[in-house]
């Protein structure tokens, strides 16, 4: 289990502050934001390469950033993505005039907020694009390579992208680079046991001593199959069997060949599977080049292993072998620079830091300041309830998914009472600066979710006084459309909507039959919570539990339990106040 933090809502935060302190001749901290660029100032024209995801994995993603491999690395919470802020603002400060490449794995958190960001990049005139690593043959068929996972192949998709843009390949190029690494590497894991979230006691799944998970994530979950446990050589045959049947028609049968570790897995046992690995791809006929044995990405402290092919041509030998220098892996020699805190990163950390965006108004009356009350009143209240369930909807969460629901949750509403609790603001500024600041605090999917949701649902109350039903119900209906669009979901996927558009639903009914507000809110609550027990007998079609959804079945999903639980929060306040 993780034993050594301080708060285990700020774990991530120390992790990186220590990080920079160890490694300063590396990297240096991103002004005001969650992330790392090289320490030596970037190359005017060159392609930025920023990758990133939550923590957790390390080396993974800090760790990975220096000549040769990432320019910059967005840092999200355990096993979370971050927020479309934080890579932004890493994206903004590692631009050198080329552009900026993000390539991150297919998780629907990291696709939102990067998505996002490069939006916003590509707004501001920076031509930005995205690599997403899918190299997880056991999340989806190879037919539906788009919907599989990026697990350890990351590395090798991240190192071809890093040495092409060091090497002055426009981004263009470094962009097809990046995709055809990724089309030829293919990974297949497997786990012994679960990890264990900081503050937590128990790991978020746990493995029959006589039983192995194949087909495991990285972010805590468990695999797609439990099977008999196996010994060292008849495990890497599985592994070597199963990975070579991916095998591109174009390889010539060279390979970058990763046995990674996943962060409980001593090396010695790793060199005892690599025995066997080394032996069945040679009888295979597959010419191993420069292979590397070892912790590359973790998972916190899950017992397992994982075996990456990354087949390789001429063109891709080449960026595999390219000199490379990061604090967690190092290759050939690479010219060493200086660390510079160069002025156009120190200028964009500051100027965001100086003008952030104001979402709401600077003198209201009474009647928008009773208005803005409740709003804070319900948040403190979807906050409570959050607290006390925390651990259940981390629980639900960690059946099928990576167990951190509650506290990106919790962590969320945090800092949206925090945000809204300003008297200046009337209702809707309160609402937009709550998810605005809910999105960057909490990342992950829901917190770009519910940071649209409640942006969504203030511009459209505004802020005077208490808003009217009607109002209210088109605001919620909106907002529900913002969701769908931006989570690309609809009912009965088991998500937040299978909660969400029913709340709307009857939210509207109940007032076009007469009903005051409150009344048809604590209504619809009711029915949003039933809806929300009923995706027990869903199966997720889309989101991180998808790889899973057999085994989510039986379990409600934890978006829609934990909408529902604000939903019902929020009732109670509107009783009493509204």
């Amino acid at each position: 289990m993780t034993r050594l933090y301080n708060d285990p809502a700020r774990f991530s935060d120390d992790m990186v502050d220590g990080f920079v302190a160890a490694y300063d001749r590396y990297v240096r901290r991103v002004p005001n934001a969650s992330g790392v660029l090289r320490a030596s100032a970037p190359r005017p024209n060159k392609v930025s390469v920023v990758i990133g995801g939550g923590s957790g994995h390390y080396p993974a993603f800090c760790g990975l950033v220096g000549p040769g491999f990432a320019d910059g690395a967005v840092i999200g919470d355990i096993f979370t993505s971050p927020s479309a802020e934080q890579a932004y603002l890493v994206g903004k400060a590692a631009d050198a005039g080329a552009g900026v490449l993000f390539s991150y794995g297919n998780y629907g958190g990291d696709v939102m907020n990067f998505g996002l960001a490069q939006q916003r990049l590509r707004e501001e005139g920076i031509d930005c694009r995205t690599v997403l690593v899918t190299d997880d043959i056991a999340s989806a068929s190879a037919d539906s390579r788009q919907q599989r996972r990026g697990i350890a192949g990351d590395f090798c998709v991240f190192k071809a992208a890093g040495a092409a843009a060091d090497r002055g390949e426009p981004i263009a190029e470094v962009e097809r680079i990046a995709g055809k690494a990724n089309e030829w590497t293919h990974t297949l894991g497997v786990a012994f046991a679960g990890c264990t979230l900081p503050g937590r006691r128990e790991p978020l799944f746990t493995v029959d001593t006589e039983k192995m998970e194949l087909g495991l994530g990285i972010h805590g979950e468990p695999g797609v199959r439990t099977v008999e446990r196996l010994s060292a050589e008849e495990l890497a045959g599985v592994l070597v069997e199963t990975v070579l049947r991916e095998r591109p028609e174009a390889a010539d049968g060279r390979a970058a060949v990763l046995l990674n570790g996943l962060g409980a897995t001593k090396y010695e046992e790793l060199f005892v599977v690599w025995k066997a690995v080394a032996a069945e791809l040679a009888a295979s006929g597959v010419e191993l080049v420069s292979p590397e044995v070892g912790e590359l990405v973790t998972s916190l402290d899950m017992a397992g292993c994982s075996l990456t092919l990354h087949w390789l041509d001429d063109e891709l030998a080449g960026l595999w072998q390219a000199p490379a220098d990061t604090p967690a892996f190092r290759r050939g020699e690479v010219p060493h620079l200086a660390p510079t805190a160069t002025a156009a990163t120190t200028a964009v950390g500051d100027a965001l830091a100086a003008a952030p965006e104001s979402p709401g108004t600077t003198v209201i009356g009474e009647p928008a300041r009773r208005a803005a009350e409740v709003v804070r009143g319900c948040l403190a209240a979807m906050a409570d309830v959050v607290e006390r369930e925390e651990s259940y909807l981390g629980d639900i969460d960690a059946v099928a998914g990576d167990g951190d629901h509650g506290r990106g949750m919790l962590r969320g509403l945090r800092a949206a009472r925090a945000a809204a609790d300003d008297a200046a603001l009337g209702a809707g500024g309160a609402l937009r600066a709550a998810g605005a600041a809910w999105a960057d605090r909490s990342g992950g999917s829901s917190g770009v979710l519910w940071g649209a949701l409640l942006r969504e649902i203030g511009a459209v109350v505004g802020d005077g006084d208490l808003p009217a039903a009607a109002t209210v119900v088109d605001a919620v209906r909106r907002g529900a459309e913002v969701v769908a669009r931006l989570g690309g979901a609809a009912v009965g996927d088991k998500t937040m909507l299978d909660a969400l558009v029913p709340f709307a639903d009857a939210l509207a009914q109940r007032v076009a039959d007469g009903a005051e507000l409150p009344v048809a809110w604590r209504a619809a609550a009711e029915i949003a919570h039933a809806a929300a027990e009923a995706t027990s007998e869903l199966r997720p079609r889309v989101g991180r539990a998808r790889p899973l959804a057999q085994r989510s079945v039986g379990t409600p999903d934890p978006g829609a339990v934990s909408f529902a639980l604000c939903a019902r929060a929020a009732g109670e306040v509107l009783g009493v106040r509204g």
